[in-house]
Protein backbone atom coordinates (compact mmCIF):
# COMPACT_ATOMS: atom_id res chain seq x y z
CA UNK A 1 0.00 0.00 0.00
CA UNK A 2 1.11 3.29 -1.03
CA UNK A 3 1.49 6.03 2.05
CA UNK A 4 -0.09 9.29 2.50
CA UNK A 5 0.13 11.99 4.79
CA UNK A 6 -3.30 13.15 5.73
CA UNK A 7 -3.68 16.81 7.45
CA UNK A 8 -6.03 16.22 10.26
CA UNK A 9 -7.61 18.98 12.09
CA UNK A 10 -10.38 17.61 13.61
CA UNK A 11 -13.38 18.71 11.58
CA UNK A 12 -15.76 17.47 9.26
CA UNK A 13 -13.95 18.19 6.55
CA UNK A 14 -10.30 16.73 7.48
CA UNK A 15 -12.64 13.93 8.90
CA UNK A 16 -14.17 13.20 5.54
CA UNK A 17 -10.58 13.73 3.76
CA UNK A 18 -8.94 11.06 5.90
CA UNK A 19 -11.87 8.92 4.88
CA UNK A 20 -11.59 9.24 1.38
CA UNK A 21 -7.67 8.54 1.00
CA UNK A 22 -8.33 5.30 3.63
CA UNK A 23 -11.09 4.64 0.66
CA UNK A 24 -8.20 5.05 -2.04
CA UNK A 25 -6.32 2.45 -0.46
CA UNK A 26 -3.58 4.88 0.83
CA UNK A 27 -1.71 3.70 4.19
CA UNK A 28 -3.03 6.92 5.97
CA UNK A 29 -0.02 9.35 7.86
CA UNK A 30 -1.91 11.84 10.30
CA UNK A 31 -0.99 15.34 10.94
CA UNK A 32 -2.65 18.06 13.59
CA UNK A 33 -0.79 21.09 13.79
CA UNK A 34 -1.17 22.35 17.40
CA UNK A 35 -0.72 25.85 16.82
CA UNK A 36 -2.21 28.03 19.18
CA UNK A 37 -5.62 27.51 18.41
CA UNK A 38 -8.18 28.77 20.58
CA UNK A 39 -10.18 25.82 19.91
CA UNK A 40 -8.57 23.04 21.62
CA UNK A 41 -11.14 20.44 21.12
CA UNK A 42 -10.41 19.84 18.05
CA UNK A 43 -7.04 18.61 19.10
CA UNK A 44 -8.71 15.52 20.84
CA UNK A 45 -11.18 15.47 17.79
CA UNK A 46 -8.44 14.80 15.69
CA UNK A 47 -7.36 12.15 17.91
CA UNK A 48 -10.72 10.20 17.67
CA UNK A 49 -10.99 10.65 14.35
CA UNK A 50 -7.42 8.74 13.67
CA UNK A 51 -8.36 5.96 16.19
CA UNK A 52 -11.57 5.74 14.24
CA UNK A 53 -9.94 5.40 11.16
CA UNK A 54 -6.99 3.18 12.12
CA UNK A 55 -4.20 5.54 10.52
CA UNK A 56 -1.39 4.00 10.87
CA UNK A 57 1.02 6.89 13.04
CA UNK A 58 -1.38 9.87 14.07
CA UNK A 59 1.28 12.96 15.10
CA UNK A 60 0.70 15.88 16.40
CA UNK A 61 3.14 18.61 15.94
CA UNK A 62 3.15 21.72 18.07
CA UNK A 63 3.90 24.88 16.59
CA UNK A 64 3.02 27.72 18.63
CA UNK A 65 1.99 30.40 15.94
CA UNK A 66 0.30 32.54 19.17
CA UNK A 67 3.84 34.68 18.80
CA UNK A 68 2.55 36.71 15.41
CA UNK A 69 -0.92 36.20 16.33
CA UNK A 70 -2.86 38.09 13.90
CA UNK A 71 -5.87 35.86 13.67
CA UNK A 72 -8.99 35.63 16.28
CA UNK A 73 -7.70 32.05 16.20
CA UNK A 74 -4.35 32.77 17.58
CA UNK A 75 -5.16 36.04 19.83
CA UNK A 76 -7.83 35.84 22.06
CA UNK A 77 -7.97 40.11 22.01
CA UNK A 78 -9.50 39.38 18.76
CA UNK A 79 -13.15 38.23 18.57
CA UNK A 80 -14.28 35.52 16.71
CA UNK A 81 -16.66 37.34 14.59
CA UNK A 82 -20.79 36.11 15.25
CA UNK A 83 -22.06 37.80 12.18
CA UNK A 84 -20.97 37.27 8.29
CA UNK A 85 -17.95 39.04 7.72
CA UNK A 86 -16.85 40.80 4.20
CA UNK A 87 -13.90 39.97 2.46
CA UNK A 88 -11.47 37.44 4.47
CA UNK A 89 -12.67 37.45 8.10
CA UNK A 90 -10.91 37.70 11.66
CA UNK A 91 -10.23 33.89 11.87
CA UNK A 92 -8.23 33.46 8.98
CA UNK A 93 -4.47 32.70 10.06
CA UNK A 94 -1.69 33.89 8.53
CA UNK A 95 -0.12 31.73 6.22
CA UNK A 96 -1.38 28.42 7.70
CA UNK A 97 -2.06 26.17 5.59
CA UNK A 98 1.50 26.88 3.78
CA UNK A 99 2.78 26.06 7.09
CA UNK A 100 1.08 22.83 7.80
CA UNK A 101 1.74 21.73 4.04
CA UNK A 102 5.51 22.45 4.58
CA UNK A 103 5.52 20.35 7.81
CA UNK A 104 3.39 17.88 5.99
CA UNK A 105 5.69 17.92 2.44
CA UNK A 106 8.48 17.50 5.51
CA UNK A 107 7.09 13.77 6.87
CA UNK A 108 6.34 12.90 3.82
CA UNK A 109 9.62 13.24 2.36
CA UNK A 110 10.62 11.01 5.36
CA UNK A 111 8.30 9.11 4.76
CA UNK A 112 8.85 7.88 1.04
CA UNK A 113 5.32 9.19 0.36
CA UNK A 114 4.21 10.79 -2.49
CA UNK A 115 1.12 11.78 -1.45
CA UNK A 116 -0.48 14.65 0.90
CA UNK A 117 -4.20 14.82 1.13
CA UNK A 118 -5.76 18.59 2.74
CA UNK A 119 -9.34 19.19 3.48
CA UNK A 120 -9.20 22.41 1.74
CA UNK A 121 -12.62 23.45 0.00
CA UNK A 122 -12.97 26.81 -2.09
CA UNK A 123 -16.97 26.49 -2.00
CA UNK A 124 -19.00 26.65 1.33
CA UNK A 125 -15.91 28.08 2.83
CA UNK A 126 -15.13 31.80 4.46
CA UNK A 127 -13.11 33.24 2.10
CA UNK A 128 -9.12 32.16 2.80
CA UNK A 129 -6.71 32.48 -0.09
CA UNK A 130 -4.99 29.34 1.33
CA UNK A 131 -8.14 27.25 0.29
CA UNK A 132 -8.24 28.07 -3.61
CA UNK A 133 -7.48 25.51 -6.56
CA UNK A 134 -5.04 28.44 -7.80
CA UNK A 135 -2.96 28.22 -4.20
CA UNK A 136 -2.77 24.17 -4.09
CA UNK A 137 -1.63 23.74 -7.36
CA UNK A 138 0.97 26.57 -6.95
CA UNK A 139 2.19 24.78 -3.81
CA UNK A 140 2.22 21.40 -5.33
CA UNK A 141 4.68 23.05 -8.21
CA UNK A 142 6.61 24.18 -5.17
CA UNK A 143 7.12 21.26 -3.53
CA UNK A 144 8.00 19.54 -6.76
CA UNK A 145 10.71 22.05 -6.98
CA UNK A 146 12.05 22.23 -3.33
CA UNK A 147 12.31 18.06 -2.32
CA UNK A 148 15.13 15.82 -2.88
CA UNK A 149 12.64 13.21 -3.63
CA UNK A 150 10.89 15.21 -6.27
CA UNK A 151 14.71 16.25 -7.82
CA UNK A 152 15.38 13.23 -7.82
CA UNK A 153 12.67 11.59 -9.81
CA UNK A 154 9.49 10.75 -7.47
CA UNK A 155 6.61 13.40 -8.49
CA UNK A 156 4.90 14.59 -4.94
CA UNK A 157 1.01 15.15 -5.21
CA UNK A 158 -0.72 18.21 -3.00
CA UNK A 159 -4.40 16.20 -3.65
CA UNK A 160 -7.70 18.25 -2.34
CA UNK A 161 -10.76 15.81 -2.74
CA UNK A 162 -13.16 18.45 -2.02
CA UNK A 163 -11.98 21.69 -3.08
CA UNK A 164 -14.94 21.96 -5.14
CA UNK A 165 -17.73 20.44 -3.31
CA UNK A 166 -20.21 21.94 -1.34
CA UNK A 167 -20.81 21.57 2.52
CA UNK A 168 -23.21 19.28 2.11
CA UNK A 169 -21.74 17.14 -0.53
CA UNK A 170 -19.03 16.85 1.64
CA UNK A 171 -20.99 15.90 4.50
CA UNK A 172 -22.73 13.36 2.10
CA UNK A 173 -19.65 11.69 1.19
CA UNK A 174 -17.99 11.60 4.50
CA UNK A 175 -21.48 9.55 5.45
CA UNK A 176 -21.41 7.38 3.09
CA UNK A 177 -17.61 6.47 3.70
CA UNK A 178 -18.97 5.74 7.68
CA UNK A 179 -17.32 9.09 9.16
CA UNK A 180 -19.26 9.05 12.31
CA UNK A 181 -19.39 13.51 12.50
CA UNK A 182 -20.32 13.15 16.61
CA UNK A 183 -16.49 12.91 17.03
CA UNK A 184 -16.04 15.89 14.80
CA UNK A 185 -15.37 19.68 16.23
CA UNK A 186 -16.08 22.54 13.69
CA UNK A 187 -17.12 25.42 15.93
CA UNK A 188 -13.64 28.26 15.86
CA UNK A 189 -14.55 29.00 20.17
CA UNK A 190 -15.66 25.58 21.05
CA UNK A 191 -15.43 24.48 25.06
CA UNK A 192 -13.02 22.09 26.36
CA UNK A 193 -15.24 19.25 26.06
CA UNK A 194 -16.40 20.11 22.38
CA UNK A 195 -19.46 21.96 22.99
CA UNK A 196 -20.14 24.80 19.78
CA UNK A 197 -21.23 28.04 19.99
CA UNK A 198 -23.98 27.72 16.70
CA UNK A 199 -23.00 31.30 15.85
CA UNK A 200 -19.68 31.52 14.44
CA UNK A 201 -18.90 31.50 10.62
CA UNK A 202 -17.77 27.43 11.16
CA UNK A 203 -20.93 26.49 13.18
CA UNK A 204 -23.43 28.63 10.49
CA UNK A 205 -21.72 26.08 7.46
CA UNK A 206 -21.55 23.03 9.54
CA UNK A 207 -25.95 23.24 10.48
CA UNK A 208 -26.62 24.98 6.55
CA UNK A 209 -24.36 21.84 5.33
CA UNK A 210 -26.48 18.89 7.39
CA UNK A 211 -29.59 20.98 6.34
CA UNK A 212 -28.82 21.05 2.69
CA UNK A 213 -27.51 17.25 3.82
CA UNK A 214 -30.77 16.31 5.08
CA UNK A 215 -28.92 14.90 7.53
CA UNK A 216 -29.18 15.84 11.61
CA UNK A 217 -25.88 17.74 12.76
CA UNK A 218 -24.74 15.07 15.98
CA UNK A 219 -22.71 17.84 16.83
CA UNK A 220 -23.30 19.06 20.75
CA UNK A 221 -24.61 22.86 20.74
CA UNK A 222 -24.23 25.16 23.92
CA UNK A 223 -27.66 26.01 23.16
CA UNK A 224 -30.49 24.61 20.33
CA UNK A 225 -29.07 26.78 17.23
Amino acid sequence: MKKAVVLLSGGLDSATTLAITKDRGFQCHALTVDYGQRHRAELNAAKRIAKAFQAVEHRIFPLDLTVFGGSALTDKRIDVPLAPSTGIPPTYVPARNTIMLSLALAWAETLASNDIFIGANAVDYSGYPDCRPEYIAAYETLANLATKAAVEGCKLSIHAPLIALSKAEIIRRGAALGVDFALTVSCYQASDDGLACGQCDSCRLRLAGFAAAGLPDPARYRQAP
